[in-house]
């Protein structure tokens, strides 16, 4: 069996397709086009309505729009590739932007694919975030999803969703987080990173210049999540799944609990 064309085109490449579904991967791949006489791959953008050259960083922009589109339902009339950020007299252009509902001219959500480094690509969306006042970022490789909230030029914290066309930030910021609502939208399965580096951009987000062991103020705030959670019936047995799952015997030391038989697994989400 030859080699999907997109998959030759990534490999070898720090970009992945992890968070996409295979069928969307599948339908870019049925769009795909050869030309030139060293047959290069392009396809029509969706938003440009031009052809493309299709490399690695652009078929991750292409599915992410498809997403954009169809599982948040935002318009093409909203959404703007290549806009361009101005820096005083220098000019850099945001890989996607969508425009606030309201405001058409408003940068609302600013997508970085270019950067597939975390680090590197996280510091360009601050960047352009902190240069439009733009209140949302988004970082991705394909591999890899992270999404901001901008809350001053200094302070971009995490957020587990996205809104869809018809919500605003204030509708994700004011979502009430349990438990059971933390393991439906966990990070580690639905953004394709591992725990250890969710921690580190917690260390690099709050706690780098607070003088403090960072990875004891975040364990502090995560067992007390838990023991509040556990004395909420409501809420017990999604807590015992998902102790027993992640936590394991180590558990055992921390509340002397008694994990029921349960193997439930999370399924990770896809665009």
């Amino acid at each position: 069996m030859s080699e999907s064309p997109i998959y030759k085109i990534l490999k070898d490449t720090p970009y992945g397709l992890n968070i996409f579904e295979p069928e969307r991967v599948k339908q870019l791949e049925n769009k795909i086009f050869w030309k030139g006489d060293l047959k290069k791959p392009y396809v029509i953008c969706l938003i440009r309505n031009k052809e493309i050259l299709l490399k690695p960083e652009e078929i991750v922009r292409q599915l992410y729009i498809v997403a954009l589109m169809e599982d948040y339902n935002y318009p093409k009339s909203r959404i703007k590739l290549e806009h361009s950020i101005h820096f005083g007299r220098e000019k850099k252009s945001a890989d996607i932007v969508i425009f606030d509902k309201d405001r058409p001219n408003v940068e609302y959500i600013i997508i970085e694919v270019k950067k597939p480094n975390e680090k590197l690509g996280k510091e360009q969306l601050k960047s352009y975030c902190n240069a439009t006042g733009c209140p949302i970022g988004v970082w991705t490789n394909g591999s890899q999803i992270s999404k901001y909230n901008r809350k001053n030029p200094n302070y971009f914290e995490e957020i587990t969703a996205l809104p869809n066309s018809e919500q605003s930030l204030s509708d994700i910021l004011k979502e009430r987080y349990t438990l059971k609502n933390l393991i439906i939208k966990d990070k580690i399965p639905n953004e394709g990173r591992s725990l250890k580096q969710i921690i580190l951009s917690l260390e690099d987000e709050v706690l780098a210049n607070a003088g403090v062991d960072e990875f004891e103020e975040v364990f502090k705030l995560i067992f007390t999540k838990l023991y509040d959670e556990h004395q909420s019936k409501r809420n017990k047995e999604v807590l015992y799944r998902a102790l027993k799952k992640n936590l394991g015997n180590h558990w055992y030391y921390l509340s002397n609990l008694t994990l029921p038989g349960n193997n439930n697994i999370t399924r990770q989400k896809r665009f």
